[in-house]
């Protein structure tokens, strides 16, 4: 018991006490474009995105294909782009995703009276992995650990989709996981919803128009939460799920 109480101390409290308000130090979060002109004819940002994320002129980037890697940040020369510490980046409308010239906006997660009403206490969540790196997997993993714990929430991770009242998708969809992400959709009750986690899932990421990938899932099921990221911060797709319920 003497250790118990001593590794207690000296590493403090666990527990992240607020999700809705914490904010991770050093994290590289919701982009700001600055008004500053671009010169004439210059792509410097637009050529160094690894996923397309970035549309000039004017500049638009868009969180759903992004990977948050930074690298337009420094290629600029005007100095248009930077990142924002703000972990709160999920959406209900995939349009909300692209970031304008201009001050930060937070994008807003809304699923809808009737469904908070319903899943406002209790909110069961099958993932399936849909040819994932296993990055946003880990991240959607952490969700249940002793630093953010969001069971307090009333938010579980169930083992059947028949359990579940949402499907979390990561991944790009590949064509050997398609079935089964409709497999795991089709046993799920209603009412259901889908959210997307990270780039992959949102738009395909870094394999959009790949030959291996099939995303028609999504053309039949949009979903109702896009959580970007690559991977999304674990405190990112807490603040759209307590967001959602408005909890």
């Amino acid at each position: 018991m003497w250790k118990l109480l001593q590794l207690r101390r000296e590493q403090g409290r666990q527990a992240i006490a607020d999700l809705r308000t914490a904010r991770p130090e050093g994290f590289r979060g919701l982009p700001v474009i600055a008004t500053t002109p671009c010169a004439d004819g210059c792509r410097a940002c637009v050529d160094v995105c690894p996923t397309a994320a970035i549309t000039a002129p004017p500049v638009r980037l868009d969180l759903g294909r992004c990977t948050l890697c930074g690298a337009c940040a420094p290629a600029c020369p005007a100095g248009k782009l930077a990142f924002t510490p703000e972990v709160a980046m999920a959406a209900s409308r995939r349009d909300d995703l692209v970031v304008a010239e201009g001050p930060p906006r937070v994008p807003e997660v809304d699923i809808g009276a009737a469904l908070r009403r319903r899943f406002g206490r209790s909110l069961k969540l099958r993932q399936v992995s849909a040819g994932g790196c296993n990055g946003c997997e880990l991240e959607l993993n952490a969700l249940a650990n002793v630093n953010f714990d969001i069971g307090r929430h009333g938010i579980e991770w169930v083992a059947s989709p028949r359990h579940a009242d949402a499907l979390v998708v990561s991944g790009p969809i590949t064509r050997t996981m398609a079935d089964a992400v409709q497999l795991a959709w089709d046993a799920m009750a209603e009412p259901r919803f889908v959210i997307a986690v990270g780039a992959c899932a949102i738009s395909g990421g870094l394999y959009d128009g790949a030959p291996g990938v099939d995303r028609g899932f999504f053309d039949r099921q949009p979903p109702l939460i896009y959580v970007p990221g690559c991977p999304p911060h674990p405190l990112t797709i807490a603040r759209a799920l307590l967001a959602a319920l408005n909890s």
